[in-house]
């Protein structure tokens, strides 16, 4: 009786349970029509107060654009060139304009030539001399005819044209150009012409909205907009001094040189490169500063070149490690691996295994920024530079002097060292650079005599020294005082680094 009572509440159950679906599925149905009766009589739309937002926004862009559109102006050069040179052509619509190799990686990464069609000529088998043009922008900064863009747009050309929005053509004067930051001033004969405005880029923060104005694929008046992604991007590897302004407005080839501009149409920085994996825009682009054009500008119309200040250091970023090993709080400073002699850095007093924590009380998280702050200074300049030695904070003070060129740096640094038959200098970023080593720290071969012991032994300008007699050396003071504890020695035990990896070479004098 009990089991079949239970068996009946069990059924009850189920039949309840099922009912209490039925009536949840009645009831879902008329909650349904009863919502869209509701939908029918009381559409539902977007809030007037967001369509007015973002009205006023796209209204702000088109208001930006036919401000500032009539300054930006389109960049189109002319270069001979041996055809029988290892050119790349690449087809840009109806134009083809021959880019080399180191262009085609920068724009499109290094993935992009395995992608590029077989039908793409790489070499021509002609070996005459021909006109290929290429592509850039620009924009207006005097009513007279001044006009900045990037130096790697006119670099090398043998003739500049610049196009004005009002269809006006005139061919440029290069008024001067700086591969280091990669900026360039040209100047066209007219007057009365539109002009723009530089903004502070130093203000600009992370997710302000930016627009990039410009030429790309020789498509004029083209205007794209996007957010700040980034400032203050170093070690890109684009220019030497470098505080890129990284953004996610559409930056492509020929948008080179154009203005990326702020919300007040001002310039806020210049369009320069792109990130791509894919040979396609990846929304990762990159623009040089207003404030660093301005200062390049400048001095381009003053002097007719850039003049930079110079320390006379080798500076690296401090690690945990090293910021441990040097008995650093911390990681924020730059670390100083060398000073050269005679420079305006050991004149202040610092020293090897110095850490500058601020410059003129500003601290610099970045070495980048910090030297890019003191190349862009004044040479005679004098700053305030705060140090941590040996855990106490000390206060230096070091008047700026003109950059020297590197062969006058070789030359101040490195004099064939007596006896050996080699000279050495220490390793910059720029050297490193050239000779397309990892390190930026230790001291490299600069020259060697012929027929010396260095040559028989088979030493060569841009060899890294490693050791000397088992004796590590970092940079020119260690290597100085090797050589001086090894001064009466008969020969030396050498490690020696290049491109082929490293090996002992031994310097022996003849008895």
């Amino acid at each position: 009786m009990s089991l079949s009572h239970s068996a009946t509440q069990k059924n009850t159950r189920w039949i309840t349970s099922r009912f209490a679906v039925v009536a949840l599925l009645v009831g879902g149905l008329a909650f349904a029509a009863g919502a869209a009766s509701t939908h029918n009589s009381q559409p539902n739309t977007v809030p007037d107060n967001v369509v007015q937002s973002l009205k006023e926004t796209s209204h702000a862009f088109a208001a930006i654009g036919k401000v500032t559109s009539p300054a930006v102006v389109s960049i189109s050069v002319e270069k001979k060139i041996d055809t029988s040179g290892a050119m790349s052509q690449f087809q840009f619509g109806d134009q083809s304009s021959p880019l080399d190799d180191d262009l085609l990686r920068r724009f499109f990464g290094e993935e992009f030539q395995q992608r590029m069609p077989h039908n793409v000529p790489r070499k021509s088998q002609s070996s005459e001399r021909q006109v290929v043009t290429g592509q850039g922008s620009g924009y207006i900064v005097t009513s007279s005819g001044d006009v900045i863009t990037n130096h790697h747009v006119i670099d090398g050309a043998d003739k500049v044209v610049v196009h004005l929005a009002d269809d006006r053509e005139f061919t440029a004067k290069v008024v001067g150009s700086d591969s280091h930051t990669d900026v360039a001033v040209l100047h066209i004969d007219a007057t009365d012409l539109p002009t723009l405005q530089f903004g502070n880029s130093d203000a600009l923060q992370v997710g302000e909205w930016v627009l990039a104005s410009g030429a790309p694929f020789g498509l004029t008046h083209t205007l794209t907009a996007g957010i700040v992604s980034a400032t203050g991007r170093s070690s890109v590897g684009i220019t030497d001094y470098e505080n890129f302004i990284q953004t996610d407005a559409a930056i492509n080839p020929g948008n080179s040189g154009g203005p990326l501009l702020n919300l007040n149409g001002q310039v806020v920085g210049m369009n320069t490169a792109i990130f791509s994996k894919s040979g396609g825009y990846m929304g990762v682009g990159f623009a040089i500063p207003s404030n660093m054009v301005q200062q390049v500008y400048h001095q381009i119309l003053d002097h007719g070149s850039v003049t930079r200040a110079y320390l006379g250091v080798v500076i690296q970023p401090l690690t945990h490690e090293l910021a441990e090993s040097f008995g650093a709080k911390g990681t924020r400073g730059a670390l100083i691996g060398d000073v050269q002699k005679g420079s305006p850095g050991e004149k202040a007093g610092l020293q090897n295994g110095d850490i500058v924590t601020e410059l003129n009380g500003k601290a610099y998280d970045d070495i980048g920024r910090f030297r890019n702050a003191i190349a862009l200074m004044a040479p005679g300049s004098k700053v305030e530079l705060t140090v941590l030695r040996d855990g106490k904070t000390l206060k230096l003070t070091a008047t700026l002097e003109k950059m020297p060129t590197e062969e006058q740096l070789a030359s101040a640094e490195s004099g064939v060292i007596e006896g050996w038959g080699f000279a050495a200098q220490s390793l910059t970023p720029d050297i490193a650079k050239q000779l397309n080593l990892s390190m930026e720290s230790g001291v490299v071969i600069t020259e060697v005599e012929d027929g010396s012991l260095a040559a028989r032994a088979g030493l060569q300008p841009g060899m890294v020294i490693r050791q000397i007699n088992r004796q590590r050396v970092e940079n020119m003071q260690e290597f100085e005082a090797a050589l001086k504890k090894n001064k009466d020695a008969d020969s030396l035990l050498m490690l020696v680094q290049d491109g082929r990896g490293s090996r002992f070479v031994v310097l022996r004098k003849e008895k």
